[in-house]
């Protein structure tokens, strides 16, 4: 009777731990749900021109837009195909930063983002038109703007370098202290865009406030860090994918096979994504 019950007992147990292996083995063959896809495209000119572009609405979003620069072969024509830009934001004074802002403002209306020293600057020294650089879309560091009604949020944040306009020969202007962007797309990623700018502490604060997808990152060296530093940026900033820029113009040293290597060296996680120029991807 004792063996009788001692079996029984045993038999219960086994059948028990096949159906727990089989309903493990059920959720494991499950296929993971499917995420919403986003409606927003990331296009990179070269340097650290980007175009955020909303598929679906057709709103968009100008970085640093010197669309024309020597590294892009269609910059002429790129530039002419930005018919409609809703807003240009601009990271700081240098001509590389600040570019074809003007004339796609004087052709599209496109509102200035920038901090209010800067903006001023683009008015004063730059000819940015007055009227489309407003209280709405001005700010400064540690400051949030709404955009396209809530759809984007804009966050203004530091960076280390400098930022004055000159234009026509004429002496430079002070245009504030320069910076970056943390951009919000409403059901799409988080964009981290440095601006140009050297490794800094601060950098380590972004992800206590923000989960950074995609981190654009300068890496060309003597103007702006270099590889190994904007890796360690990147291990500070904790970006779910980098995308290097600001590099192959002016002989920078920097290079993106520099870039990886250093990635690799620090552990860093973060998927690197080695853009071309004029090349378009959905985020």
């Amino acid at each position: 009777m004792v063996l009788s019950r001692w079996l029984r007992q045993r038999w219960l147990w086994v059948t028990g731990a096949i159906a727990a292996v089989l309903v493990s083995m059920t959720l494991l063959a499950a296929p993971a749900p499917a995420q919403e896809a986003s409606n927003y495209t990331l296009t990179w000119y070269g340097q650290s021109a980007f175009k955020i572009a909303n598929t679906e609405t057709g709103q968009t979003l100008l970085i640093d837009p010197w669309i024309q620069n020597p590294g892009n072969p269609n910059g002429e024509a790129d530039l002419a195909a930005l018919e409609e830009v809703d807003y240009i934001l601009v990271t700081h004074g240098h001509f590389d930063h600040v570019g074809d802002a003007v004339a796609i403002a004087q052709k599209t209306d496109a509102q200035l983002v920038s901090t209010f020293d800067l903006g001023k600057a683009m008015v004063d020294a730059a000819g940015y038109p007055e009227s489309l650089v407003t209280f709405d879309t001005q700010g400064n560091f540690g400051g949030s703007i709404p955009l396209f009604e809530g759809a984007v949020t804009v966050t203004f944040v530091p960076a280390v370098h400098s930022s004055a306009i000159a234009s026509d020969g004429s002496p430079a202007q002070y245009a504030g202290n320069p910076g970056g962007f943390v951009i919000e797309l409403q059901d799409g990623p988080t964009l981290y865009h440095t601006g140009d700018t050297d490794l800094f502490v601060d950098m380590s604060i972004i992800p206590q406030f923000f989960d950074i997808d995609i981190m654009m990152a300068c890496i060309g060296g003597q103007f702006t860090m270099g590889p190994e530093r904007a890796a360690t940026a990147v291990l500070a900033v904790e970006p779910e994918q980098v995308i290097p820029m600001h590099y192959g113009l002016f002989e920078l040293p920097g290079t993106p096979a520099a870039f990886e290597q250093a990635l690799q060296a620090v552990g860093s996680e973060a998927a690197l994504t080695v853009m071309t120029v004029g090349e378009e991807m959905a985020i």
